[in-house]
């Protein structure tokens, strides 16, 4: 029933006709727009003498034009091949797949259509929106929709607040009227009606009442209230008397009608609207929130083909300003209708010339500087393969109504309710300006915009004034990278998990003076850089400190203004992380030339995870002793210096020396030759470390055996030598990795 723009045709009879007669009654039904009797006689030709693949294009044409499009791309498919075929066939075979779901082949057969039509808006909208499915449903959807309960097996369609939103209007072929013919010839279903039901508080529908003296025998149609409740705008079909009713072809078009609402809320004193015309159609109005402009549909000839979306001034006497086309950012050769404009001036309507999911898909469109400039589908569930349109909504957009004609309704059109469930936010801009440390604008920076994984999306350059912009999704992570000549880069991040429509993220660019020290943290284990790694810089030759933290990318710079060619630095670098063994290591140069000094290729600036066993770090092999001595053999001081190596690199560390006997002798024997053991060790260690107290030996004995190999007493074991040897071991525990941690004590009585 979306058809109803813009046009209604004769009503006619059916007779029989000889098979030349019937062909030529069935094409000029077919030029009437009287496609339901149209297709009747074609379908009774088809096999017959005067069968041709014109006739099955036509055919199928009508199917398309009634909406039954299984019908349609049978009889397209029969034809389309032959050289008969024109490029509106092609194209309205695309059409009519994607309706039922076959967007394979509705995309190959519209690649061969761009084709034939390549300065078709249609074909370079198609081109530049090759990904335009899997972007639609990727989506996240903003509403939610529910069919309403006033919905019949006739057409409903609309959902037309008035301005205390405590009714709404729509239009219903549901009535059969008494000693009236009202089926129309389009596809034989009814004449529209419109009706009204009232709202409570949560916009829920109520009762359902037929307007009163507002309704013809024709069709009336989308409407819209002034803000101030004193007028509405309503659709109909031309209702003047005798020639004046319709056009060349006998076409009847609709126009717009005008009411004054009084006091009691009927609608009188009505009359036409001043761009109305018998040879063209103009309907569905919408008005914006101040009143001053109205909105509508027309194919009135100039414009970009089908129906199109156009505006007017209302003046404040009452008078029309200049009905002006919207424009190719809106308007294509299909057909845009059922415009509607919201509160925050965005434009919503419906098109079937945009790449959308199938049929009529509703889109919107973004106000800037008084016109529209972007265009987006508003996705799923509000759009879907069939017929999407009537989208209107509440003055605070958290509530509104959808028609559509989707398999899972109730009948033909059908009406939904619609609910937001997430901020209506598209695109986000992320605007901001590079400067330098100082604050002074940085022109003609060039700033990469990352995703979240560093690839570069876009690249822009900064204008004469430093500033820059991107339009970006909704909810992503990006990464900002400026860059200029005789220019340390800059970066900074920018969330669009936000309900703003700005996202504000400046770059700050360093001026290069000629000399800088550069330098990049990582993971030892990994080698991947390190975020978040606080970097002490201290000029030991000033005594003068920055603080750094390290971005996802681990480096970081620092520019060298107090130094000259020839000079000598010595810098400190104390590098820190959670979960991190601390480093602190020292970086002396000579700056003998001009440009970037890598303190990572001179020094190793890889940070270790913390561990809570040694050998996460280095591996120890055991520690042997001879048989009932503790004295430190040449091979167990060999791996002992390599505790000696990792504590002095880390001179925070406390470490716990644990020495472990097997079964084997008696338990009190064991306890005492573990003891003396791992103080020999831990005696050993002392000397060579600073801050000796950092390690102390705590002998074990048998009590933490590391298998089932027990034997003291009346217990006897019949492990093996290998069993044994498990428990014969020398253990490192990591206590404390840093001064931030807490010390242990040692209060054990049999250690030292």
């Amino acid at each position: 029933m979306k058809n109803i723009l813009l046009v209604i045709s004769c009503i006619v009879s059916l007779s029989v006709f000889g098979q030349a007669g019937k062909l030529k009654k069935a094409d000029n039904y077919f030029e009437k727009l009287s496609y339901a009797y149209a297709a009747e006689l074609y379908e009774s030709l088809i096999g017959s003498e005067v069968d041709s693949p014109k006739l099955k294009a036509k055919l199928a044409a009508c199917y398309l034009k009634m909406d039954d499009y299984r019908k349609a791309v049978d009889n397209y498919a029969k034809m389309i091949e032959s050289s008969d075929a024109t490029k509106e066939d092609l194209y309205n075979y695309s059409y009519a797949l994607k309706q039922v779901g076959n967007y394979a082949e509705s995309d190959k057969w519209m690649n061969k259509y761009t084709q034939l039509a390549s300065a078709d808006s249609r074909s370079l909208l198609f081109l530049d929106n090759t990904g335009y499915k899997s972007k639609i449903e990727s989506t996240k959807p903003f509403f939610e929709i529910h069919n309403l309960d006033l919905n019949t097996s006739s057409a409903d369609f609309g959902g037309y607040y008035n301005p205390a939103e405590n009714e709404m209007y729509f239009v219903t072929s549901r009535k059969k009227r008494v000693f009236v013919k009202n089926q129309w010839s389009w596809n034989s279903n009814r004449f529209l009606d419109v009706y009204k039901v009232s709202l409570d508080a949560d916009h829920k529908t109520g009762s359902v009442k037929r307007v009163k003296k507002v309704n013809t025998k024709f069709h009336e149609g989308p409407l819209a209230f002034s803000p101030d409740n004193k007028t509405v705008y309503f659709t109909r079909n031309n209702v003047s008397k005798g020639k004046k009713r319709r056009d060349g072809q006998k076409i009847q078009n609709l126009k717009i009608y005008i009411a004054d609402i009084n006091e009691k809320g009927k609608w009188v004193k009505e009359r036409e609207f001043p761009y109305n015309s018998k040879d063209y159609s103009v309907g569905h109005p919408t008005i914006s929130r101040d009143g001053k402009t109205l909105y509508l549909a027309s194919d009135k000839p100039g414009g970009f083909g089908g129906a199109d979306i156009y505006k007017v001034a209302v003046n404040p006497d009452g008078t029309f300003g200049e009905m002006i086309n919207l424009g190719n950012k809106i308007n294509t050769e299909g057909q845009e209708m059922f415009p509607f404009i919201d509160v925050e001036n965005r434009l919503f309507f419906s098109t079937d010339g945009q790449p959308g999911l199938g049929g009529l898909d509703v889109f919107v469109a973004l106000p800037e500087g008084g016109n529209f400039v972007k265009t987006i589908n508003i996705g799923k569930p509000v759009n879907s393969q069939y017929d999407d349109f009537a989208f209107t909504m509440s003055k605070d957009f958290k509530y509104g109504f959808l028609s559509s004609n989707r398999a899972e309704g109730k009948g033909d059109d059908d009406i939904y309710s619609v609910q937001l469930i997430r901020p209506f936010v598209f695109s986000v801009t992320i605007k901001g300006v590079a400067r330098d440390k100082k604050g002074e604008v940085v022109p003609m920076a060039k700033i990469d915009l990352k995703d979240d994984k560093g690839n570069i999306i876009e690249t822009v350059m900064a204008d004469a004034d430093g500033n820059y912009a991107f339009e970006v999704e909704y909810e992503k992570k990006y990464s900002l990278n400026g860059s200029r000549e005789k220019y340390f880069d800059g970066t900074n991040t920018a969330s669009t998990f936000t309900n703003e429509q700005v996202v504000y993220a400046d770059v700050i660019l360093e001026k290069d003076p000629g000399l800088s020290l550069y330098a990049v943290v990582t993971d030892k284990k990994t080698g991947k850089p390190l975020e978040g790694v606080k970097v002490n810089i201290v000029d030991n030759f000033t005594g003068k400190a920055i603080n750094i933290l390290t971005p996802e990318s681990g480096d970081f710079r620092r520019a060298l203004n107090d130094k000259k060619l020839n000079d000598r630095g010595s810098y400190s670098f104390v590098l820190q992380k959670e979960g991190y063994f601390s480093k602190t290591v020292t970086y002396n140069v000579l700056f003998d030339k001009p440009g970037q000094y890598n303190v990572h290729s001179i020094l190793d600036l890889g940070l270790d995870p913390e561990v809570k066993d040694l050998r996460e770090l280095v591996q120890i092999n055991p520690i042997n002793f001879d048989l009932n001595k503790y004295n430190i053999r040449p091979d167990a001081a060999k791996e002992l210096d390599k505790i000696v190596e990792i504590m002095n690199k880390y001179p925070n560390m406390v470490v716990e020396l644990g020495s472990h006997t097997d079964c084997r002798a008696t338990a009190a024997y064991n306890m005492k030759l573990s003891d003396n053991r791992a103080k020999a060790s831990a005696e050993y260690i002392k000397k060579r470390i600073t801050n000796p107290e950092r390690i102390y030996g705590k002998g074990y004995g048998e009590s933490r055996l590391l298998n089932d190999c027990a034997c003291e007493g009346n217990v006897k074991s019949d492990c093996s030598e290998e069993e044994h040897e498990k428990n014969r071991r020398t253990e490192f525990k990591v206590i404390s990795t840093g001064e931030d941690k807490l010390k242990v004590i040692n209060t054990s009585t049999d250690s030292f």
